[in-house]
C-alpha cells in the first residue's frame, strides 16, 4: 500500500453491488456499537458519510479482537487473528476482492482516497500493543495515541477533502490533535475498566488507585489544548463534513467539562457520560452547519 491514491480513485466507477453490501454491513457495524458516534455520522453528507462508517468499522474490528472479553480468545489467538486481519485488510486495498465485508468496505474507501500502509500499518502497530504492553511511558503512548486515534483522524480528513491535498496538508495537525483528544478522554473516562478490567495502564505517571483531582486537571489542561486546536479546522473543513466533526467535537468538549466537574475518586470508579438530552441539543446546534443528504 502506498499513501498515494489508487489508480482507480476519484472519478472511479461506482461500486459494484459487492461493495455496497459491503459497505451497508460496515454501518449496521458502527449503529449497532455506537450510539453517539452512529447519530453523528449521520450530519455527514453522503458519499462521504458511507466512507467514514467504513473507515471506523475496520476500527471497531480490530478494536474488538484484542479487547472483547467474551471472545474466548487468549492472547496467542488474539494475535494472530489481528495478524491476518492486517494481512486481509493490506490484500483488499490492492484490489482482492475480501470476503469479509468489513475490510472490502474499508478498501474501497483507502483505494478511493489513497489511504495505504503510512496509516493502516501505525494503527495495527497500536493494536497490537494492546496484547503486551501493560504501562505506558511517555514516548510508548505517544506512539499508540497515534496508531490509534491520530492516523484514524488522518484517515476521515482524506475522505473529507476528497483528494484535496492541499487541504490536506494544512487541516492535518488539527485532524491529530482532534483524534488525540478523543482518545485522551477516553482512556480518562475509563480509567477503572482499563485498569480493573483490562489491566492496562495508559497514562503515565498516573496511580490508578491515587488518582486525584490535581491529575484530572492536568490531564484535561492538555486534552483542551488539542480540542481549542481542532476547533480551529473547523469551519476550513467542506460542508459535508463540517456539521459531523463539529458535534463529535462538542460531544468530547462537554465530556471534557463533565469530567473536570468530577471528583477524581468517581472518575475512578464510574464512567462520566453525557446525558442523553445535553447530546441531542449538542448535535441538534452542529446541524444547522451542514447538509445531511
Amino acid at each position: 500500500m502506498t499513501a498515494h491514491p489508487h489508480p482507480h480513485a476519484h472519478g472511479s466507477a461506482p461500486p459494484s453491488l459487492y461493495d455496497r453490501v459491503a459497505q451497508r454491513s460496515a454501518g449496521c457495524v458502527i449503529t449497532g456499537y455506537s450510539t453517539s458516534f452512529g447519530w453523528a455520522t449521520r450530519l455527514l453528507a453522503q458519499p462521504v458519510r458511507t466512507h467514514v462508517r467504513s473507515l471506523y468499522a475496520l476500527v471497531r474490528l480490530a478494536d474488538e479482537i484484542v479487547d472483547d472479553p467474551g471472545s474466548g480468545l487468549d492472547r496467542r489467538a488474539r494475535a494472530h487473528a489481528l495478524d491476518e486481519l492486517e494481512a486481509e485488510t493490506s490484500r483488499a486495498v490492492t484490489g482482492i476482492r475480501s470476503t469479509n465485508l468489513v475490510v472490502q468496505a474499508f478498501a474501497v474507501t483507502a483505494r478511493r482516497h489513497g489511504i495505504g500502509a503510512e496509516l493502516t500499518g501505525p494503527f495495527f502497530a497500536s493494536m497490537r500493543a494492546d496484547l503486551d504492553v501493560r504501562s505506558h511511558d511517555r514516548e510508548s503512548l505517544t506512539q499508540y495515541v497515534h496508531g490509534s486515534a491520530e492516523v484514524v483522524g488522518l484517515m476521515c480528513l482524506r475522505v473529507f477533502v476528497d483528494g484535496d491535498e492541499v487541504a490536506a496538508a494544512r487541516l492535518a495537525p488539527a485532524a491529530s490533535a482532534l483524534g488525540a483528544a478523543f482518545q485522551m478522554v477516553n482512556f480518562l473516562r475509563d480509567l477503572a475498566e482499563d485498569h480493573d478490567g483490562l489491566g492496562r495502564d495508559y497514562l503515565p505517571g498516573v496511580d490508578a488507585d491515587r488518582f486525584d483531582d490535581a491529575e484530572r486537571d492536568r490531564l484535561l489542561d492538555e486534552i483542551d489544548a488539542d480540542l481549542a486546536h481542532a476547533a480551529t479546522a473547523l469551519p476550513h473543513l467542506p460542508r459535508s463534513s463540517r456539521a459531523a466533526v463539529t458535534a463529535a467535537h462538542g460531544l468530547y468538549t462537554a465530556l471534557s467539562r463533565r469530567l473536570r466537574r468530577t471528583p477524581a475518586a468517581r472518575i475512578r470508579s464510574a464512567r462520566v457520560r453525557v446525558p442523553a438530552p445535553e447530546k441531542a441539543l449538542i448535535l441538534a446546534r452542529a446541524a444547522v452547519l451542514g447538509p445531511r443528504r
